[in-house]
């Protein structure tokens, strides 16, 4: 008699993935990479976090609305995002809140592909759902030490199929609003 349950592993293929991404930060620096998730350009203040897994709790965590996360650890996306179960109160078991909060996603590199017993899908198709850009290819040890020494500040990023003109970017970045004139309360809030 075996005492074991059999889990069964799903294994996912990113399908949003390989496309031209490009970050930039207000001081001019400028981080070429993979564009993954959704096509379209975003701005925020660019954060970090140190955390070694938890990246579907940081993405919608409400403490990062506004903000282009930069996750640290090395290997992201490798175990998916899980399914969006509710607990009996009615708030996500696996989830900080309903919807990703952050608008953006760093990281060095992304895993094509996922496995885990609870995956839904991978963390790129997850980003393409709720429309949200991510870039990969990056030296985050790099940017996570210019935003420690020079400290946070605003940013650019520009998920695409074809190229990302540079100086277009730069512009656009100097005339997006600015993340400290920006309200987050009502967006963030319990609604009751």
């Amino acid at each position: 008699m075996d005492h074991f349950s059999r889990v069964t592993i799903t294994i996912k293929e990113s399908k949003h993935a390989n496309k031209f991404g490009k970050l930039i930060l207000s001081d001019g620096s400028v981080f070429d990479g993979m564009g993954f998730g959704y096509s379209g350009l975003t701005f925020g203040e660019i954060v970090f976090n140190t955390g070694m897994v938890g990246y579907t709790e940081t993405l919608t965590d409400p403490s990062y609305s506004g903000q282009i996360v930069t996750l640290t650890y090395p290997l992201v996306g490798n175990y998916g995002v899980p399914d969006p179960t509710l607990e009996m109160d009615g708030l996500p078991k696996f989830f900080e809140s309903d919807k990703i909060q952050a608008r953006g996603l760093v990281v060095h590199e992304l895993s094509l592909t996922a496995s885990h017993w609870n995956l839904t899908m991978t963390l790129d198709e997850w980003l393409y759902k709720e429309k949200i850009q991510g870039i990969s290819g990056i030296d985050t040890r790099e940017l996570t030490k210019k935003l420690r020494e020079s400290g946070v500040m605003m940013s650019a990023l520009a998920v695409s199929d074809s190229e990302i003109d540079e100086n277009d970017l730069k512009n656009k970045l100097k005339s997006a609003p600015n993340y400290n004139s920006e309200k987050f309360m009502d967006s963030v809030s319990t609604k009751k």
